[in-house]
């Protein structure tokens, strides 16, 4: 058949290999910023392959440049297009409860996202694309560090990511654990929420347990903000626009009989748009110091913006839905994904260069970011063969 299928027949060619990679990964999982021996086994199997291979980019990312068939990929004129396609690398810092062979020997650490899987289908379209080169411009393959809320793709970014490995466009997928095994969903537009993460720290007066007349409970106003925080979206947002606030740990006090000096809260807000997550913002604070200043305490607020929001670009959702139909079948590609009210630092790069990012399930398993969660090992080849296809097809002329 067409050059199409013989991406994915290449690949499942080696899917023993891929399986392999992806489980050596998955062993010795490593969180963000910390990926060393992730970095350098990926960098050290792109050398083998002939790229040009960039370590340290954004402290522990790689980026491996492969120039296709034109002598001037790149060169003068700029008439050849630039595509990247990007994977994330770290783990989780949770336990894992999986019971397989191959499972976390970090302890406190585990791929409960599927991170391996994903850097593992990067190597394997980045394997395909050195063997086969049916291509003529750049690309460039971005594995990068620290997805998981610590700002990976900011620090490429600042570590001048696209300034020295300029993209036309870029591509990125992610697993989606809910079956059936081997389908590709695309949302176009906001597909995912931004997020802040938000930090309260309410400072009362410590008493006896026995006494609470004699101090300020900072356990009160806690519970008591909590709660009114969760009047933010259903009171103060725009029912056209979804929003989520949750508050996600409350911690005070040691002992049973003492009332304790401070309580904390933090959590996370998610929002499609920016505008609504500065409301929400100006809420929680203003909520905080009137509920503090009503007990008698004070509040301090700590609101970071961890995730913009994901926009994809209609023309770059066009060009994976067209891959996924060649290697597929159009049975197997969604183009009306809804929204996620997850976030993903693939944001910030969409924000630099046209591009989509998609999902792609796997069997169903227990949800992401769950001890349970086993990754779908037979979506390896299917990954890689779309990343793969991409770069084919927009690696041209420009």
């Amino acid at each position: 058949m067409g050059v199409q299928t013989n991406v994915l027949d290449s690949i499942l060619a080696f899917q023993d290999e891929l399986v392999a990679w992806r489980h050596d990964l998955h062993a010795w999982p490593e969180i963000g910023f910390e990926e060393t021996r992730t970095a350098a086994l990926v960098a050290d199997k792109l050398e083998s392959w002939g790229y040009e291979v960039h370590r340290g980019v954004g402290r522990t990312g790689v980026v491996g440049v492969l120039r296709g068939r034109a002598r001037d990929a790149g060169g003068a004129g700029g008439n050849l297009r630039r595509v990247g396609l990007r994977a994330d690398m770290d783990a989780l810092p949770m336990e894992e409860a999986t019971g397989l062979p191959f499972a976390s020997r970090n302890p406190g650490r585990f791929h409960g996202c599927g991170h391996d899987g994903h850097t593992a289908m990067l190597l394997g379209a980045a394997r395909y694309l050195a063997e086969t080169r049916n291509f003529d411009g750049v690309v460039n393959l971005i594995f990068q560090p620290a997805e998981e809320g610590l700002g990976g793709a900011r620090a490429m970014l600042a570590d001048g990511l696209f300034t020295r490995f300029p993209c036309d466009e870029i591509y990125a997928l992610h697993n989606a654990p809910v079956g059936p095994s081997g389908h590709v969903g695309v949302c176009r537009g906001a597909a995912m929420a931004g997020a802040d993460f938000f930090d309260i720290e309410i400072t009362g007066k410590g008493s006896h347990g026995a006494m609470p007349n004699a101090g300020v409970d900072p356990v009160m106003v806690a519970t008591a903000l909590a709660q009114a925080m969760q009047t933010i979206v259903s009171r103060n947002i725009d029912p056209h626009q979804p929003a989520v606030v949750s508050v996600t740990r409350i911690h005070a006090g040691s002992a049973y009989n003492v009332i304790p000096e401070k309580a904390t809260l933090a959590g996370t807000v998610r929002a499609f748009d920016d505008r609504v997550l500065r409301k929400i913002r100006a809420r929680i604070e203003t909520l905080a110091q009137g509920i503090a200043a009503a007990y008698g305490a004070a509040a301090r607020v700590e609101i970071r913006n961890i995730f913009s929001v994901l926009n994809n670009h209609d023309d770059q959702c066009d060009v994976v839905a067209e891959a996924a139909t060649e290697l597929l079948g159009a049975d197997r590609v969604h183009l009306d994904e809804t929204p996620k009210m997850g976030s993903e630092d693939f944001a910030d790069m969409l924000q630099q260069a046209p591009g989509a990012y998609v999902w792609l399930t796997g069997e169903a398993s227990a949800p992401l970011h769950n001890p349970g969660f086993v990754f779908d090992d037979k979506i390896l080849p299917v990954g890689a063969a779309l990343l793969a296809r991409i770069a084919e097809k927009r690696a041209t002329a420009a």
